[in-house]
Parts: structure tokens; sequence; C-alpha cells
């Protein structure tokens, strides 16, 4: 990272731009209300050999060691990250939002009365299925494109932006079509050609955590999106695989706090993956709430005993009114209120 100087003239930032170009790296430039920083991004050793501290306006070169850059907060001379869908605000400390919807979309009667009782009870995006990655290709594996229309139709009734699955860059032109928010679901967290696909379309991205993956690997794969010059991203804890079988997933709520300290970009907790048990969630919910996280995304279903996908982690939606307000509860002991 250079620092330039208070007085660096616009000239003199570009020249050292110029400069770090010729070795390859990846430049980005970081206007600051005091100074400007700019990050480089690629082999440091030819960063090193250019000799920028003699150049005019440069104040200093710090090194930064973390294998991710453009997620570290350490790079970002910003205030945290707020990503803005149709008015609702992710992240930036003060607010906390709920993202809450089907596993699966399973017909338009379905969809539009749980997106009716989540907006009811206070959930400011719709999630979905229309593409469902599944273990067994036997299975249900969603509607497809007349998921995402059925979507669509939701959000019109309800004012609720759609957050969907990204499975394949050759469905990325209809969800550009019919999502606000592009969801990279676990399987796919290292998949990074479908990174740089969901980076370019410039659409808000949801980032899950890979089952078995680092919080390292968690943001150099943010990288990937980030370097595409979409800084619309927002990280998702949904549980990893432990040695413990109680639970299907364990919710790895230490990673909300250790998330918060190494980059700027807004956390997401996904407790309902994690418990595969609806008993469990309101009380991760609750915690996740309390650590810090930025919001959550639950699963919400008018009938789970009946629901076609993952119906024992659904939320019931005649009760998720109750469930929001409890939740929020939990939120405003971390200064945050329901976006």
């Amino acid at each position: 990272m250079i620092v330039m100087t208070p007085q660096a003239t616009q000239a003199e930032i570009e020249a050292v731009r110029e400069r770090l170009e010729t070795t390859g790296v990846h430049v980005v430039v970081m206007p600051g209300e005091l100074t400007t920083a700019i990050g480089a991004i690629g082999d440091p050793e030819g960063v090193a050999e250019l000799g920028l501290e003699g150049m005019h306006g440069v104040d200093r070169v710090v090194p930064i060691s973390r294998p991710y850059k453009l997620a570290s907060s350490e790079l970002s001379h910003h205030e945290p990250t707020v990503v803005e869908i149709d008015g609702r605000r992710v992240g930036g400390g003060d607010t906390f939002c709920l993202i809450a919807g089907p596993c699966t979309v399973e017909s338009r009667e379905q969809t539009l009365t749980v997106a009716r009782a989540v907006r009811a009870g206070g959930a400011s995006m719709l999630r979905g299925g229309a593409f469902k990655p599944r273990t067994s290709p036997f299975v249900f594996k969603g509607l497809g494109v007349p998921g995402l229309e059925i979507l669509s139709e939701a959000r019109a009734e309800t004012g609720l932006p759609v957050v969907s699955e990204l499975l394949d860059a050759q469905y990325a032109d209809v969800m550009h079509q019919h999502a606000d928010v592009l969801q990279i679901g676990a399987r796919n967290m290292q998949n990074y050609a479908l990174l740089e696909v969901a980076g370019k379309l410039g659409k808000p991205v949801l980032l899950k955590r890979g089952l078995s993956s680092s919080l390292d690997e968690l943001l150099q794969a943010a990288d990937y999106i980030l370097k595409e010059g979409n800084e619309q991203v927002m990280l998702c804890e949904r549980g990893i695989r432990t040695f413990e079988t109680a639970t299907r997933f364990t919710l790895d709520l230490g990673a909300v706090p250790w998330l918060k300290l190494h980059t700027h970009l807004p956390v997401i907790v996904d407790p309902s993956h994690a418990a595969g048990d609806r008993r469990l969630v309101e009380p991760l919910s609750r915690a996740a709430a309390a650590v810090g996280a930025d919001g959550l995304l639950v699963e919400v279903h008018q009938d789970p005993e009946h629901a076609i996908c993952d119906g024992p982690q659904a939320l019931e939606a005649s009760g998720f009114a109750t469930f929001a307000a409890d939740v929020a509860a939990h939120a405003r002991l971390a200064g945050k209120r329901l976006a």
C-alpha cells in the first residue's frame, strides 16, 4: 500500500499508478479525506524494486502481508462498506438486515404467501432459490427460470428486493434480470470463474463461506469479486463441517467478530443451514445479532412439514413476526436497528 502525502497532486498520484502498472500488479486508488492510498496487489518484490519512496507525493510504502488484499480492513482507508439494495442498507454498524424466504421456490402461491408474511414481519429482503445445488442428482433442483419469474412477481407485490443463488455462469443474464442480490453458495465459494462472472455483473453479491473453508479462504474468494470492480460484497457465515454431528453444521459465531476486525465488508449469518432444526434457528439468530452480525439469512415456509426442500430447518411463516421482534431486541444490544 502506497500512502501519499496530504499535499500530493492528482498528477503525482497518477504517476505512481502508472509506474505500478508497469509491473503488472492490480492497482486500486483509494482517495481519503486527508490523503490518498494506492493499493498494489501482486508481486511485492517487483513493487519494492520500483523505489516508490523517492517519487514526488509519496509518504510511505506499507507492506501488507495478508493473503487477501481488497477485502482487508488494512487496505481500505474508508469506513466499513455499506451495501445498498433498493434503499436497504447492509453494513455500516447501525443497521440489521433480515433476509427471509423459502429455501426453494415451489409454486407461485407458496412464494407469494411467504413473501407477504416476511414483509409484514419486518424482513427487508426476500430470499428464494430458483436453481438449487443438491447433493443427490435425483432430487428437486428448483424451477429454474420460472422460479425467478415468480420471485420477480413477489418483489413487485411486496417491494422486497430478491436474493437468489447464481449457480452457473450460463444463467448470468437471466439472474441479472430477476435478482437484486446474487448469492454464491457454499459449494461454489471457490468456483473462481463463477466469482469473476458475479463480480462483472455489477449486482450486490452475498458470498457464503464454504463447508470446510477457512476465513482466509473466504476473504480471498471475496477478492475475486472485488477485483472486478464490484465493491458490493457481503460475507455469509453458514456453518462449517466439524467432528460434531448434533447439528447439521457447526455455526462459527467467532467468525463474526473476527471478520469485523479484519475486513471492511458486511457480515451476514445463516443459522438455518447451520442448525438444520428450526428449534435452534431462533437462539442462534439471537446470538448472531448479539455478537455484531449485520444481518441474518433465514428460511421461512408457510407449511414446513410439507416443504420440498429443507423443511425441518424452515421457520413457520405464521411466527416470523415474533421471531423478528426477538432478534431485533438482541441486535439493539450491539447498537443496531432493523433495516
